[in-house]
């Protein structure tokens, strides 16, 4: 990371990690609490910088024991043992038991080596704005992530998040052509700088989704679990991929076990209830987030129009939507409020190109209203685009019903059936 700063950074530039009232140096195995310098036992040392290092992430057993003990074999109770230390002089909150699979590290992290302490805290609040996941907070974000890495290219972290933020305006904007460009690249230099980057795969893995690449999306993170067995960021990003190439049930099984690796993780399954037909299960699990869309779906498919109505009527009156959101869920409620020429007018002028996944959902809505050429054509769109629409969601999706007597219906079912087949013949069985 050093080799990366800037000349008018390079003697600011933070030689350790800060978390709380600690500050642990990695070059001088030192660990201070404010001015004092805290003796650690070499084991205590390299467990604890190896936490601090995937901090926000889960660090499996096998991670750490590979790291501590690489030609050893010990006993569960040595890194128990490390573990019970460390909290003794961090605090007990300070690490967190993942049960059977390993531990997080839960004090937020202030500051980095290679880093100065004024670039870190810009890319901090970069990334709580890009969490909140609206246009305003990217644009601002986006700026922030610019002006890390002027003052540290070789900010690795910083080139990934940089590379979320674009691939989100890009799709809810379609404002600026230069964007997917600049995420590839984004992308591209963090790998370039660290290959084994957890943050960089997860987010490369929704950009090659919506560009029509879930199988190599697919590929690239089975190979990665390879090495990474107990990542859950890993089994996240396949609860998504999975579902893009009409795995449904496998989707539901990888985010299982992303759960049971960390029960903190946060994933796409709720659309996969949704398309699972489970809209009780999808409503539950979408809760608690930033609600739009999904939550209304579900209650008009289980035929609770006022609620549904509701729901929509409020977030479109007190938020401001992207115009290809506020699209989907405009053309919601004309359906609900029995709008049928006011819905198919919302969708067709919708730009749906960076989002294959609301084609199926505009396909539903098609498919409701009696659009039945339209809605073959969202769902023929989407599988173009890299969507297969699962053949269970197909056969009982109740808004797909009427669906099924169309002169086109049965060779889109073939199809799906087709795709379905051969993407499980590659998916891994966990």
């Amino acid at each position: 990371m050093k080799q990366g700063l800037s000349k008018k950074n390079q003697s600011a530039a933070e030689t350790a990690y800060r978390f709380g009232e600690f500050a642990l140096y990695p070059d001088d195995r030192l660990l201070k609490r404010g001015r004092d310098s805290i003796a650690l036992q070499p084991k205590l040392f390299d467990a604890l910088l190896c936490l601090v290092n995937g901090a926000e992430h889960m660090v499996s057993k096998q991670e750490l024991r590979k790291a501590l003990w690489p030609d050893v074999h010990v006993s569960e109770r040595n890194l128990t043992n490390l573990i019970v230390g460390l909290r003794k002089i961090l605090g007990r909150d300070a690490i967190r038991t993942v049960s059977k699979h390993g531990y997080r590290f839960e004090l937020p992290v202030s500051g980095q080596p290679g880093v100065a302490q004024e670039t870190y805290e810009k890319f901090t609040r970069a990334r709580e704005l890009t969490m909140q996941r609206s246009l305003e907070s990217m644009l601002l974000a986006r700026d922030l992530y610019w002006t890390c890495l002027a003052e540290n290219p070789g900010f690795a972290p910083a080139w990934a998040w940089l590379g979320r933020c674009c691939w989100f305006l890009d799709k809810f904007t379609h404002s600026n052509s230069v964007l997917p460009e600049l995420a590839e690249a984004a992308f591209e230099r963090a790998f370039r700088l660290d290959p084994d980057l957890a943050t960089a795969h997860q987010f490369y893995t929704l950009l090659q989704v919506d560009l029509g690449c879930a199988d190599q999306a697919m590929r690239r993170l089975l190979e990665r679990l390879d090495r990474h067995p107990e990542e859950p960021e890993c089994f996240a990003s396949l609860v998504q991929v999975y579902r893009f190439r009409g795995l449904l049930h496998e989707s539901l099984a990888a985010h299982a076990r992303a759960v049971e690796l960390d029960p903190a993780i946060a994933t796409s399954v709720a659309h996969t209830f949704f398309l699972a037909g489970q809209y009780r299960t999808a409503i539950e699990t979408y809760s608690g987030r930033t609600g739009y869309y999904l939550d209304a779906a579900s209650w008009a498919a289980l035929n609770d129009r006022k609620q549904a109505i509701g729901l929509l009527r409020e977030r479109l009156r007190k938020t401001s939507f992207s115009k290809l959101i506020a699209s989907l869920m405009g053309s919601l409620l004309a359906i609900l409020e029995n709008k049928v020429d006011q819905a198919k007018s919302i969708m067709q002028e919708a730009d749906t190109s960076r989002e294959p996944e609301i084609m199926v959902y505009f396909a539903r809505h098609y498919s409701h209203i009696k659009a039945f050429d339209a809605a073959i054509e969202a769902l023929e769109k989407a599988a173009k685009s890299g969507f297969i629409c699962a053949p269970e969601t197909l056969q009982s999706d109740p808004w797909l019903r009427p669906l099924r007597k169309h002169r086109g219906f049965a060779a889109l079912m073939h199809n799906a059936e087709t795709w379905v087949r051969r993407a499980r013949e590659h998916c891994a069985p966990y």
